[in-house]
């Protein structure tokens, strides 16, 4: 008789994982409170991103020696350094004013965005390695031609299917008369192509946001003003990878509707995509929504719907391991207007998880969005709060029971010969599915073609011709 076994535990970056108690309460925990000190940052406004080394990597809009912001590195339990302190003072050219999160490229590299500094005060995209090796790869000129037209980055890149950067300016643009933002492209050497300027209304204009691609291949984001309802509140937009634009969704601001998203998209598991707005709704205060690729829109959850809610969400979601959304509110909560971090299911099933409290115990105006680690934890950043009088802003872990527990395989499936084996996974980590004959001897071998990068959520892979073995035990090898 053929057996299958499964080894209930994951094991990747040296770490094993343990069932945990569902019933235990969301735990916050500071990691580092920015001071504000030449030596020390200040004003985080982006989230963090986890290297395949297990550091967080981040920035800092403002600190450091020159006051011009950071690049820094956290370990999970808290160790901080500062690896890069921006400078731009006519003399010597730099960007400043980081603000966006960072990217891990396929070569190990960071790779960011500024807000201004550079040749013309504009902003700059830079690489940084894990050891802080700084190069400014490219700065904007905000002028309206076609060689470059973007200015204002607020947002960060992602690396496309074709191993090229992609990201958006919101001013800017090959339009000499609405200067209103572009979508760019830029190589690993610096070479920069405008995909698209945006033009206004009807079209939507302002995109705050990092972009998505999608399981299709298109590009996926949001502007956060324009469309073609009254007011120009924002809109969805689909972008082809040749610059070809649709629009979506036009926000309205109105009960059924948000409006002015300023964070970006996700794509779940379902295929389908979801984001957060800053206003509308049923209370004015924001709302999370649902949009098909094809533009059926969907709200689920409207802000301050009870006494304490959270309100005015910043940032873009992550989907989990356990296969709900969670985020982050900028303002409001159980202690007054410190911000919250919520968590939403697909079908808007929605809690407040955490209300921050602010200075002098802990952060306050969480304006950027959770990645969930390795360890199965969320980890974040806050602009303002910390224990220092400066109010400098935070570092944070937050550990939230999921179920299942991250790490830890969920299922085992027989589809004739095939042996399919599920995963609450991480998004963007890579999963690769392992084996031995017996669980005491032998060393662990991959299984091939039993490889993915996870999106977040349940994660599915399978052994071609596994169930015709007598025996195999199974593990998960995981990488950044």
């Amino acid at each position: 008789m053929k057996r299958i076994s499964v080894l209930p535990i994951v094991v990747g970056l040296g770490l094993g994982a343990a069932a945990g108690n569902l019933a235990a309460q969301v735990t916050l925990m500071t990691l580092h409170s920015l001071s504000g000190n030449p030596s020390d940052g200040s004003d985080p406004q982006a989230g963090l991103v986890q290297g395949n080394n297990g550091f967080f990597y981040g920035t800092t809009r403002q600190g450091g020696t020159n006051g011009q912001g950071t690049v820094f590195q956290i370990s999970p339990s808290g160790s901080y350094t500062i690896l890069y302190e921006f400078y731009n003072n006519g003399l010597h050219s730099d960007g400043e004013i980081p603000q966006a999160v960072l990217v891990q490229g396929n070569d190990g590299n960071f790779y960011g965005t500024t807000d201004g500094g550079g040749t013309s005060g504009d902003g700059a995209v830079f690489r940084i390695s894990p050891s802080g090796s700084y190069t400014n790869l490219h700065f904007f000129s905000g002028r309206p031609d076609g060689a470059d037209g973007a200015s204002g980055s607020y947002a960060g890149l992602i690396q496309g299917s074709d191993g090229n950067f992609y990201g958006t300016t919101s001013a800017g643009g090959t339009n000499t008369t609405d200067s209103q933002g572009t979508v760019f492209q830029i190589t690993t050497k610096g070479g920069v192509t405008i995909l698209h300027s945006f033009i206004g209304p009807p079209e939507g204009y302002d995109p705050y946001a990092g972009l998505l691609q999608g399981s299709d291949g298109n590009f996926y984001g949001t502007t956060y003003a324009g469309g073609t309802n009254v007011g120009g509140y924002g809109t969805v937009f689909k972008l082809t990878t040749n610059g070809i634009l649709t629009t979506l969704h036009s926000f309205g601001a109105g009960a059924a509707n948000g409006g002015e998203p300023e964070g970006g998209l996700v794509q779940g598991t379902d295929g389908n995509l979801y984001g957060t707005t800053s206003l509308g709704g049923t209370h004015a205060v924001g709302t999370v929504f649902r949009i098909s690729p094809s533009g059926s829109y969907t709200n689920l959850y409207s802000f301050g719907s009870f006494t304490g809610d959270g309100g005015e969400p910043a940032a873009g979601l992550v989907q989990g391991s356990d296969g709900n959304f969670y985020g982050t509110t900028a303002l409001y909560g159980t202690h007054g207007s410190h911000g919250t971090v919520f968590r939403i299911s697909p079908s808007g099933s929605y809690s407040n998880l955490y209300s921050f409290s602010g200075y002098p115990s802990e952060g306050s105006l969480p304006v950027a969005g959770l990645v969930q680690g390795s360890d199965g934890n969320f980890y974040g950043t806050t602009s303002q709060g910390g224990t220092n009088v400066c109010s400098c802003g935070t570092v944070f872990k937050l550990v939230v029971p999921l179920n299942p527990p991250a790490n830890q395989i969920s299922a085992i499936q027989v589809a004739g010969t095939n042996v399919l084996v599920t995963i609450p996974s991480v998004a963007a980590e890579f999963y690769q599915l392992q084996y031995r004959d017996s669980l005491t001897v032998g060393e662990w071998s991959n299984v091939a073609g039993a490889f993915a990068k996870s999106i977040g959520g349940s994660l599915t892979v399978t052994n071609f011709g596994g169930f015709s073995q007598s025996q195999r035990f199974y593990r998960f090898a995981i990488t950044l």
